[in-house]
């Protein structure tokens, strides 16, 4: 399961009935039985208007302005023909968008506007999900096969645009969604919400440190590697006649090449500091809201089908096969104090070549320079951040990942968020 599966995943859950007392309000179920994209945004619409007198409707119109970011980037991405990399490098863009055999051509200013949009409608949706207050009574009960999301603007959401089968599709490492997915059932709470509010978090830093840069050189020289048929500047000459379906060793290996260009284009000047800046405090913002998920987590006495259970909670989850116990929970926190002091700046980051200074990560979001991916690796571009002071050692971070067991610390990091 991957970080942005999990995500999408939850995020089209909570489109599901919520429970709550008080005056009547739209019914979220719509949102969840809805076969059209028209259908969908009738109802959401109305749960945003109930949504600052209701907590339920509050709780369910953030989840929806979530599901409906994620649909925005899907359908841009599409629109162009996006073909996804599968790369860690590229986390944004990861959705198993259709193939769309006549794209349209996509621009610089195109692909940012995409961009923005996503930022924009993620903003929104942390926006409400914060208005649910903390003790609300929320519950929902879920069956992941029956949530949809439009991949492909076609204003219908089929069976194979459920978020079981595009986990199902994420999980195999690509290709199409399968509508035959196996099902998951979960039922959802409060502290759930916390959860989904610092995903909302963790991708308007990443699209923020994005459109913090002018990456245009990049995009002209390498973007014909996701978009092969959208008219790119670069596509006449490096893209195979076949656009790279036709599976042949020529059509991989054009492929890694422009994947080697595309890193060495990460040479982004800086065009929107504040960006960079919002960057880091969406990142905090994510920590502070991990905490409100494990307090609110911890003070649950149920135990029904839980999307992230706590120690207390006993029974490994359907989704990852792991059970939490109270060494994984300590660990996690330790973790979370650990990535708050490196983004405060209280302690520095470790760099291979250096052993005497650290990076100061606070600066680095706060006083941005160009940023140049492989000079960070290798030195020059981080030596404006460099500091004496407390650094990050191994063997902190080894720790925290022995209190994780077999499973690792990545895989419930992914999890946990």
């Amino acid at each position: 399961m991957t970080r942005f599966s999990s995500l999408l995943a939850f995020a089209l859950i909570l489109l599901l009935p919520v429970a709550s007392a008080g005056a009547a309000s739209p019914e979220p179920a719509a949102l969840f039985e809805a076969k059209t994209v028209a259908d969908r945004n009738s109802t959401l619409t109305a749960l945003e208007a109930a949504a600052p007198g209701d907590p339920a409707s509050a709780y369910a119109a953030g989840a929806g302005q979530f599901f409906t970011a994620l649909e925005i980037l899907a359908g841009g991405l599409h629109r162009h023909g996006f073909e996804s990399p599968q790369s860690f490098m590229l986390p944004l863009m990861r959705l198993p968008v259709p193939d769309n055999p006549n794209p349209e051509p996509l621009t610089y200013d195109d692909f940012r506007a995409i961009l923005v949009a996503f930022r924009d409608r993620l903003q929104k949706s942390a926006a409400t999900l914060g208005s649910v207050p903390a003790g609300a009574d929320i519950g929902m009960e879920v069956d992941l096969t029956r949530l949809g999301i439009d991949l492909n603007e076609d204003g219908q959401i089929a069976p194979n645009e459920s978020a079981a089968a595009i986990m199902a599709s994420l999980s195999r490492g690509g290709g199409a969604p399968d509508a035959a997915a196996p099902a998951l059932t979960f039922r959802f709470d409060r502290a759930d919400g916390y959860w989904l509010q610092g995903y909302a978090e963790f991708l308007m830093a990443q699209a923020d440190f994005w459109l913090a840069h002018d990456f245009r050189t990049m995009f002209d020289g390498s973007f014909h590697m996701l978009f092969p048929r959208a008219k790119l500047p670069l596509q006449d000459t490096l893209v195979p006649p076949d656009g790279g379906m036709g599976g042949s060793m020529l059509s991989s290996e054009w492929r890694l090449a422009d994947f080697i260009s595309l890193v060495h284009l990460v040479n982004w000047p800086v065009v929107e500091p504040e960006r960079r800046q919002a960057a880091r405090r969406h990142l905090m913002e994510m920590i502070r809201l991990s905490r409100e998920d494990w307090k609110a987590i911890r003070a649950e006495t149920d135990n029904d089908r839980e999307w992230l259970p706590g120690p207390q909670q006993k029974g490994a989850s359907p989704l990852t096969g792991l059970e939490v116990g109270e060494e994984q929970v300590q660990a996690w926190h330790a973790a979370l104090d650990m990535a708050e002091d490196l983004l405060e700046g209280r302690t520095l980051l470790p760099h291979f070549r250096i052993a005497d200074k650290g990076i100061n990560m606070k600066r680095f979001f706060d006083e941005p320079k160009p940023f140049d991916l492989v000079l960070s690796i290798t030195g020059p571009a981080i030596a404006p951040y460099l500091e004496s002071g407390k650094i990050l050692t191994g063997e902190e971070f080894d720790q925290i990942q022995r209190q994780f067991g077999g499973a690792g610390f990545l895989t419930f990091a992914l999890w946990f968020n």
